[in-house]
């Protein structure tokens, strides 16, 4: 299969540097695997927060898997709100919100809704990244078998279900990013796909 051609090399600016360099002088993230710790350093990084470093469920192998997927063959990035869009800054990212409505009849919050919009529209394959809804996690699995996700990141925040729609995914046996408590967020979902997009090759 032919590589995806990819956007122009990133360059680093000396305050990302610093911060790196900050981040890896309080936490030794050395012994990662390189995919797991560039996730890891990423969503610290976004974050400021190095309890990440012990909340924080991956998996190499899925990370290899959804690495491929992205690079090698385009799979398609998902978001489940603009603001996670918006933080993905080396891949347009599909949200479907803008024309999503909710269906308290049917038990769809406008979230979930836009999951089923995204579906329609990408197919099988893609990334799904969520960083707000537990609502838009939940639907996702619900449609697991039709969205087949190259990964999931799930890693939205909140005190109503947050929690409980993360362990749904790793109970799912998807391929998944996910955290343990109820923190998570836009900014943390976003990194966590942009340190896999960033990634041009795993050493």
């Amino acid at each position: 299969m032919t590589p995806v051609p990819g956007p122009p090399a990133r360059t680093v600016h000396p305050i990302e540097e610093e911060s790196y360099r900050i981040l890896r002088s309080r936490l030794d993230t050395s012994g990662l695997p390189p995919l797991t710790r560039a996730v890891v350093e990423r969503v610290i990084h976004a974050s400021a927060d190095l309890g990440y470093a012990a909340d924080l469920v991956t998996d190499e192998a899925a990370l290899r898997a959804a690495h491929t997927a992205l690079h090698r063959d385009g799979a398609p990035v998902v978001t489940d709100v603009e603001m996670v869009a918006a933080g993905i800054t080396r891949r347009r990212a599909v949200c479907r919100l803008a024309g999503a409505a909710a269906d308290p009849g049917a038990g769809l919050t406008r979230s979930a809704h836009a999951v089923r919009l995204a579906l329609e529209e990408v197919g099988p394959g893609a990334v799904w990244v969520v960083g707000c809804a537990p609502t838009a996690l939940f639907e996702l699995l619900s449609l697991a078998s039709a969205a087949r996700p190259a990964l999931v990141v799930g890693l939205p925040v909140g005190f109503v279900g947050a929690a409980e729609s993360k362990a749904a995914l790793r109970a799912s046996g998807l391929p998944a990013v996910s955290n343990l408590s109820e923190k998570g967020g836009s900014a943390v979902a976003a990194a966590a796909v942009n340190a896999l997009l960033y990634t041009e090759e795993i050493p």
